[in-house]
């Protein structure tokens, strides 16, 4: 069963759109080169060739901005798991692997990390529709990963928000110096284990 989540339509026109990935991808940019604090809406608005005033029509804070930018990311890693789905023939073991992915995508990146992360920590109930976003795709990247032929249980929902909360805690304490690659792939394969005990027992 593929888990479709997208973001909410925000009905805009084909040259809005355009408008709105130029933003994104200034917004990308700036964070990869110097971090939260590089991305000033000044400058991404410069170097998206849109008005200040329009930024803000689009994205009233740097923090809308930054928590929009990471629901960009996802969606693209989201797309890149699809075409190239892990292998594994046990569910937690090909989840950890897709998180493992997850991660050093953003390792790659981790000016940018950083910058994403700091805005959804700061982000507050104003930014909600965009930090559920966040979740929701994250969600649909570790249901994938788990391959389920059906509608998950409530157990393994469940099982799936907590993995959830230790990818994201082992972003936070890897970005600032607290826990090295191997230590987060340690905590990762051992949370992914709550979907073995999860499963639904098979009927006789």
């Amino acid at each position: 069963m593929t888990a479709e989540v997208k973001p909410a339509p925000l009905q805009l026109t084909e040259r809005q759109e355009a408008r709105r990935r130029r933003i994104l991808h200034a917004s990308a940019r700036l964070a990869s080169r110097g971090g939260f604090d590089a991305v000033q809406m000044r400058e991404v608005a410069e170097n998206s060739s849109v008005a200040l005033g329009t930024l803000y029509r689009y994205f009233p804070s740097k923090v809308h901005l930054l928590v929009a930018t990471m629901q960009d990311q996802l969606q693209h890693m989201h797309e890149a798991l699809r075409k190239r789905p892990p292998t594994d023939e046990d569910p937690a073991a090909r989840v950890a692997q897709t998180l493992m992915r997850a991660f050093r995508a953003l390792q790659r990146e981790p000016h940018l990390a950083d910058a994403m992360v700091r805005a959804l920590t700061f982000a507050d109930r104003s930014v909600s529709p965009e930090v559920d976003t966040v979740s929701r795709l994250t969600t649909a990247i570790i249901l994938d990963a788990m391959g389920l032929e059906g509608p998950p249980t409530p157990e393994q929902l469940s099982a799936v928000r907590v993995i959830e909360h230790t990818w994201h805690s082992a972003l936070i304490t890897w970005l600032s110096g607290r826990a090295s690659i191997a230590q987060v792939k340690i905590d990762i394969e051992t949370v992914c284990r709550l979907i073995d005990l999860t499963a639904p027992t098979p009927s006789h």
